[in-house]
């Protein structure tokens, strides 16, 4: 794994072994950044279920002013921290070691993100609990875009009930990016 784009370009990226965190290859990587890059400059990007921190570190390389990324596994930390440190971007990330819904809660009263970004395991439905938690956090505001990374069978019909639209989807082979923002006065509490 390596940085696509931007000042760390061409980076190797540190990565946990086996399967548990599915790093995001190159070429998919790449092909979210090109849909993303005009949301980059000078955004605040939150990278839940962050893996390794490829993401986010991809959004700082091409100009994201800050990065928090969250996660619990500790080797995956352990490569977050490395390849910050690595990358020379440590000083524009947070990085919040513990359970997604945890870190939603701590991050209350911050500064709103211009772009979330999370890939949870699949199957389990995090998709849903953390976008229900993000309607009424204080950093996820109307304009916020939320990118979810999941396999291509998971149920998204909830979504505009819920308050959101997909404005935007790329399917791959097995999974997909889901482009969302928060539908005006439509927020089911």
């Amino acid at each position: 794994m390596r940085v696509i784009a931007g000042k760390c370009r061409s980076l190797p990226l540190k990565t946990v072994p086996g399967m548990n965190t599915r790093p995001t290859t190159d070429k998919t990587k790449e092909t979210l950044f090109n849909i993303l890059q005009p949301y980059m400059a000078d955004c605040r990007f939150l990278d839940l279920f962050s893996g390794s921190g490829g993401i986010g570190i991809e959004a700082l390389s091409r100009g994201a002013e800050f990065c928090c990324f969250v996660e619990q596994n500790r080797q995956a930390l352990n490569c977050i921290r490395d390849n910050l440190k690595f990358t020379k971007l440590e000083d524009q990330a947070r990085v919040l070691g513990m359970e997604v819904m945890q870190a939603l809660d701590r991050l209350e009263g911050e500064q709103v993100f211009d772009c979330i970004f999370m890939d949870p395991p699949y199957r389990r439905e995090w998709e849903k609990k953390v976008l229900r938690r993000l309607l009424t956090a204080s950093y996820a505001g109307p304009e916020t875009l939320i990118v979810v990374e999941a396999s291509l069978d998971t149920d998204l019909s909830y979504l505009r009930e819920m308050g959101y639209e997909i404005f935007k989807e790329k399917k791959y082979k097995t999974n997909g990016h889901f482009f969302l923002h928060r539908l005006e006065g439509e927020i089911e509490e």
